[in-house]
């Protein structure tokens, strides 16, 4: 069982990873001298965050200041995702870190105390353009999400957020999500496997999608909309003792978050330039890739439909307790 739990926070760690950085080399550690935040008055505190596009607002809050306002010292951490950022959390090593939500329900499936206090990403809710789009060859027969029943579909991991979202999309358009087959094919690969034969269709997402449609490749479905107009992809999670012993830097954090998921909300421009300062993806690209929404609540009812997609699909035992795992 702890076996299936790492590997769906790795799965789910690489699937985020993806959504909006190349495959170029990371820029390292954002971070300042402990003794610089004492004399200022501040208390440190540690995030751990894959580099993404997801992440945005949190690297524009610290350079806008709302974490200083709130009296904090933001360090962070560039992480390779869940496999690294749960145990970070758990050992505390960090005071927080980003992971997406079917991983969060995975570990609290298997016991582990997680809790999250911020949003991080969400869908950006539209039928006709998202940060995540199942697409199929120009020339192929399948036209819509349902025609995708007894196909074979790309996810880059298994049993995790994506593939569930998928299925979730067949079912909610009237088909059965539990008659697509899923093989697992990265990324940057997906659209040479639909292209060659490999898989009938491929969940690609931002910044790997804009290239697939301007190549023309044609999108199907917008499974993270059509599985819900306000699903949340991933958040900023702790642990529950954290937020008993040290409340008022969550309390801290969680206003600060706040404050830069509507900055971000509302300066997309800003957003495409920030994220060009902690990854590799072009400007040229980055441009024109699509962003997903910035939303500081999280929606309870889109986590209650992704969870019981979960637990139809196996990938948890049990329905996620959302009063534990939300704020």
């Amino acid at each position: 069982m702890m076996k299936r739990l790492g590997a769906a926070i790795s799965a789910g760690a690489s699937l985020v990873l993806l959504t909006a950085c190349g495959s170029g080399s990371m820029s390292g550690a954002d971070s300042g001298p402990a003794s610089s935040a004492a004399a200022a008055g501040l208390t440190d505190v540690t995030v751990g965050a894959i580099p993404i596009g997801d992440v945005a607002p949190i690297h524009l809050g610290k350079a806008k200041g709302f974490f200083e306002e709130e009296g904090l010292e933001l360090t962070i951490e560039n992480t390779t995702g869940g496999a690294v950022a749960v145990p970070g959390v758990v050992s505390g090593s960090f005071d927080f870190a980003f992971g997406n939500t079917v991983s969060l329900m995975v570990a609290r499936d298997q016991g582990l105390d997680l809790k999250y206090v911020a949003n991080g990403t969400t869908t950006a809710g539209g039928d006709e353009g998202d940060f995540a789009g199942v697409v199929v060859a120009e020339d192929s027969d399948i036209q819509t999400v349902t025609d995708l029943e007894g196909k074979t579909v790309s996810s880059n991991n298994l049993a995790n957020i994506g593939d569930t979202a998928v299925r979730t999309a067949v079912d909610k358009a009237g088909g059965d999500g539990t008659k697509l087959t899923f093989v697992e094919v990265a990324f940057p690969d997906a659209l040479a496997a639909v292209e060659n034969g490999q898989v009938d269709a491929a969940l690609i997402l931002e910044p790997f999608l804009t290239p697939a449609i301007q190549s023309g490749a044609r999108v199907v479905s917008w499974p993270y909309a059509e599985s819900h107009p306000n699903l949340d992809i991933g958040g900023y999670f702790t642990t529950e003792q954290k937020i008993e012993q040290d409340p008022e830097m969550v309390e801290k954090f969680t206003a600060a978050m706040k404050k830069s998921m509507e900055y971000a909300q509302d300066n997309p421009e800003e957003v495409r330039e920030i994220i060009g300062t902690y990854t590799q993806i072009d400007k040229e690209l980055l441009d024109e890739i699509a962003l997903p929404r910035f939303t500081p609540e999280f929606h309870r009812d889109a986590a209650q439909t992704l969870g019981e997609a979960a637990v139809k699909y196996g990938t948890i035992d049990k329905a996620p307790n959302l009063d534990a795992l939300l704020p």
